[in-house]
């Protein structure tokens, strides 16, 4: 729990930084590729996170590697993080520093789950109709589930929008099995 909390708190750094350089979302893409690299590359990862390696070697690949191609004080982030030993935490900064990018622009990410494949015109749609539904800008992540039949269902937070083929057809079927049969004419187990 205590990594999330400073991750969290560094991510808020980083946050403000961009907020006061006006680079919020060139910032967040530029921590996003650095802990890309750190996630992809075990070579790069080891490197960074073993403490028997001299910080300031560290630094030297880092600025190599990131100093022409994202933003100075992006770099200069992540030199503190080494400095404070938290560099193994950069892939927890960027998903918090996502985040707080998220909340700041009303973005929120709905999981969608549908049966098989969308084109881009209806990942479109579903895009727009949720955004309109739920007040905010949703990003969705689809999911592909055969076994739904159809429809799609929608999860947002702790919160679950069923509209499923699946749902349905199993809801008909529970209605029917609960249905009293009427008797029938002349049935003498009826008397």
């Amino acid at each position: 729990m205590r990594d999330e909390t400073v991750a969290k708190n560094y991510a808020e750094t980083l946050f403000e930084l961009a907020r006061r350089h006006d680079g919020l979302e060139t910032y967040g893409a530029a921590i996003a590729t650095i802990a890309g690299v750190v996630e992809d590359d075990a070579k790069f990862r080891l490197f960074l996170e073993t403490p028997r390696i001299d910080d300031e070697d560290k630094k030297a690949v880092v600025r190599r590697a990131f100093g022409e191609a994202l933003p100075k004080h992006v770099v200069n982030f992540v030199m503190v993080t080494i400095d404070k030993r938290r560099q193994r935490l950069l892939r927890e900064i960027s998903r918090a520093y996502d985040l707080l990018l998220d909340d700041h622009l009303g973005r929120e990410h709905v999981e969608v789950t549908v049966a098989r494949q969308l084109d881009d015109a209806t990942m479109q749609l579903i895009s727009e109709r949720l955004s309109s539904a739920l007040g905010t800008k949703v990003i969705p992540h689809v999911r592909v589930k055969p076994e739904i039949l159809g429809g799609l269902i929608v999860r947002t937070g702790n919160t679950i929008y069923d509209g499923s083929i699946r749902r349905r057809l199993d809801g008909m079927r529970r209605r029917l099995l609960g249905a009293r049969l009427p008797a029938a004419v002349g049935d003498p187990t009826n008397a």
